[in-house]
């Protein structure tokens, strides 16, 4: 198998990222905390295997707190979520945020594991969440993962302040 390495995101990028967002989460436009992000002009990174793009990170920075606001991995258990994940925590320790945060859904217990295996603890539980995302995106379906419903937005971070580089 190939070795996978990690890109930013450019311009030439934009076209294929609103294809990923548009074909995970239903179109470019992301929610988190009642904000709409247009993700598909975010910046971010680009996983990489025999120069084909395998998986998409974006984020926004903010003050002192990097939010990552999506994550898809287009081939699974290879380490791909793991190494983009690793990429922009590095990133953000180097640009002095003191927090690295994102949201997730109640029903994605698959990504809660990697988050916390990743050092990433629950900072807050916002329930019923989605009554107010769906407002903004009316497409967020009502059942997710394993056919729970998707209500509450869980709130993950990890601080960086006297954290070694992952």
């Amino acid at each position: 198998m190939s070795a996978v390495s990690v890109a930013a995101l450019d311009d030439h990028d934009r076209d294929w990222v609103r294809l990923i967002l548009s074909g995970h989460w239903g179109g470019p436009e992301i929610v988190t905390r009642g904000a709409v992000h247009q993700g598909d002009q975010l910046p971010g990174f680009k996983a990489l295997i025999n120069n084909v793009a395998v998986g998409l990170l974006t984020y926004r920075f903010y003050r002192d707190e990097c939010e990552i606001i999506s994550l898809n991995s287009m081939r699974e258990r290879l380490g791909i979520g793991t190494m983009l994940m690793t990429t922009v925590c590095n990133w953000a320790a180097s640009k002095r945020c003191h927090r690295v945060w994102l949201i997730t859904t109640n029903d994605n217990s698959y990504a809660v594991k990697l988050y916390e295996k990743l050092g990433f603890r629950i900072a807050a539980i916002h329930e019923n969440a989605l009554l107010e995302s769906r407002k903004l995106k009316p497409s967020i379906p009502m059942l997710g993962f394993n056919g729970i419903e998707i209500r509450d937005e869980i709130e993950m971070e990890l601080l960086l302040h006297n954290r070694p580089l992952v």
